[in-house]
């Protein structure tokens, strides 16, 4: 009688553990599927060209850091050296699944001059007023990658770095106005002052 009882469940027990790991076999491979990188060679173009250009601009605020006058150009100096720390590594990491998946760096089509990369860190050191010349600097800088970004989006196919394209130019868009606000604001006071030393 016992042994009747228990055939049945020494069965069930046994499909029960070929199922599971049908499944667990299942998973692995929609896991490693998901895993495969996408993208394209623009892709890989865009990390190439963006990563220099982010290196560039920390270079930049690092001078800011001990070289400017006005808190808000020390605050953005900091802001800049955070955030694009933190996308460098974030395109190293993608760029390496890309080199993994085998997809070769293609050409974003744009010059130097056009991804803001005419000026350096060593042109920034010692200048004065320095505010001025940083912010003079900075924003063609990011309207360069403002660009290259715009190209990310039109041509590139990885998620994660069109994502990271729409937030550079989200980030950089709303930096540029307010160092225009910044400068402008500055002008205005130089204006004032003249006015007052006429007077």
């Amino acid at each position: 009688m016992r042994s009747k009882i228990w055939a049945p469940l020494c069965a069930l027990l046994i499909l029960t553990a070929a199922l599971t790991a049908g499944c667990g076999s299942s998973d692995d491979s929609s896991s490693s599927s998901a895993a495969k990188a996408v993208g394209n060679p623009t892709d890989r173009a865009f990390v190439a060209e963006m990563i220099p250009h982010h290196r560039s601009a920390v270079e930049m605020a690092a001078v800011a850091k001990s070289e400017a006058t006005s808190t808000f150009v020390k605050d953005l100096a900091a802001d800049i050296t955070r955030t694009q720390n933190e996308e460098i590594g974030e395109m190293q990491r993608i760029d390496a699944q890309l080199a993994e998946a085998d997809i070769e760096k293609g050409d974003l089509g744009m010059e130097a001059h056009a991804m803001g990369m005419d000026s350096s860190a060593d042109e920034l050191r010692g200048a004065k007023p320095f505010d001025e010349k940083f912010i003079a600097m900075m924003v063609p800088h990011h309207e360069g990658a403002i660009e290259m970004a715009r190209v990310e989006l039109d041509k590139g196919e990885n998620p994660e770095l069109k994502k990271l394209a729409q937030s550079i130019i989200s980030a950089q868009q709303r930096e540029i106005k307010e160092m225009r606000a910044h400068a402008k604001g500055g002008e205005a006071m130089d204006e004032m002052s003249s006015e007052d030393h006429s007077g």
